[in-house]
């Protein structure tokens, strides 16, 4: 015989207050009255929540609404999103980005450091001056605790540790910067992969709000793809999940080995590759073949219309031949195509490459253009260390 398990008054009242907190932070100012209406509480629950919530700091007044009644206004309570601040960090081999930002998201204070010829070592060195720059930035926003640091990172982050797995390929001073932010009292710090915070910010915010499962092809300097499945971001046993760039394929030269990408999916659509594929078909690329350079080869090919159509359909072969080996495994039903590369072909690739996978897979998948941008990195990296610090603040999972 199952046994049923009921509420606890406490356990009720956790999961009311996180209900109403929840609201407060979606919808904004509400009475007592749209509570109520909201949550379909009863009067005296929400007045009890509403006092213990104010008592706890986490809800004031706001101001009152007229009602188009006699009587007293009503009543406006808010969350106060000053009861925690977090910090966002874009880590990239060419410098750092930084977002303070309060508890519902809203960014107080920015700063950028660029690395420079020589990224130094030690407190003089990038990771010491990341350090000390983002403690000047909250100060200036008024900060002086800050709840949570969320980073997003080149390389494998391990799900089970947290940690960053460094296989030689990312510079010294990444891992110095992780070791020192580790270090800061009262912090707590959460690392993830580049693409996979652009994956969750393409979910929450941009190109894929309607899907719980679809898959975010990352093409920009290098080749990643973020996976999220009913609703949740896969990172695999070893945070290696969407690390399409190594996949064997055809069309290189060689095969990828564990430490070098060239042979793989990487030596067909990275940014160096964009650029030779333009110079083969007689159009200029900078010879730099960085992701600027890319972004701007087929910003130039989609403009020129007819004339660029060469280019885009040889690249979208390329695209295709990953982005099947994708949808064949997973069969997410959707591909953003996302990074410099991906956003800068825009519908015109997007049609080609979904045209191809048609031909090439028998599961149906969608291909959208990503939006978020080169921002969607310090995005995902908000929502996350959000969600960290609400869980801590209103209780829940």
């Amino acid at each position: 015989m199952t046994s049923v398990r009921t509420a606890t008054p406490s356990t009720a009242r956790a999961i009311n207050d996180r209900l109403a907190l929840n609201l407060l932070l979606e919808q904004g100012p509400l009475t007592a009255t749209e509570l109520r209406e909201l949550t379909g509480l009863s009067r005296p629950t929400v007045a009890d929540l509403l006092d213990r919530l104010q008592r706890g700091g986490l809800v004031a007044l706001a101001g009152e609404r007229g009602e188009a009644r006699r009587g007293p206004n009503a009543r406006l309570y808010a969350l106060v999103t000053s009861r925690a601040h977090i910090a966002a960090i874009d880590v990239r081999s060419v410098g750092v980005s930084i977002v303070i930002a309060d508890l519902a998201g809203q960014t107080l204070a920015t700063a950028e450091i660029p690395a420079g010829p020589e990224a130094g070592h030690g407190a003089g060195g990038l990771a010491g001056r990341t350090v000390s720059t983002l403690l000047d930035t909250a100060r200036r926003a008024g900060v002086d605790q800050l709840h949570t640091v969320a980073v997003g990172i080149p390389g494998l982050v391990d799900p089970a540790t947290g940690r960053l797995d460094n296989t030689g390929g990312l510079p010294g001073w990444h891992t110095e910067l992780i070791a020192a932010l580790r270090e800061l009292p009262g912090t707590g710090l959460i690392l993830e992969n580049e693409v996979n915070l652009a994956c969750i910010t393409e979910h929450r915010a941009g190109a894929a709000r309607d899907r719980d499962t679809f898959v975010l092809l990352w093409l920009g300097h290098g080749t990643g793809a973020g996976v999220m499945l009913d609703g949740r971001l896969r990172r695999g046993a070893s945070g290696g999940t969407g690390e399409i760039g190594f996949l064997p394929v055809p069309g290189t030269d060689r095969l990828p080995t564990a430490s070098d990408c060239e042979g793989g999916f990487h030596a067909l659509v990275g940014s160096s590759a964009v650029c030779a594929l333009a110079r083969d078909l007689g159009l200029p690329a900078d010879e730099a073949g960085d992701a600027a350079a890319a972004e701007a080869v087929v910003h130039a090919a989609v403009a020129a219309g007819p004339a660029g159509a060469p280019f885009l359909d040889a690249f979208a072969d390329r695209v295709a031949v990953g982005a099947a080996s994708i949808c064949v495994v997973l069969d997410p039903g959707c591909v953003v195509l996302g990074g410099e590369v991906g956003r800068a072909g825009g519908a015109e690739l997007a049609g080609r490459v979904a045209g191809r996978l048609a031909r090439l897979s028998p599961l149906r998948t969608e291909v959208r253009v990503g939006v978020v941008g080169g921002g969607g990195v310090l995005g995902g990296a908000v929502l996350l260390a959000c969600d960290a610090a609400r869980r801590d603040l209103f209780g829940g999972p």
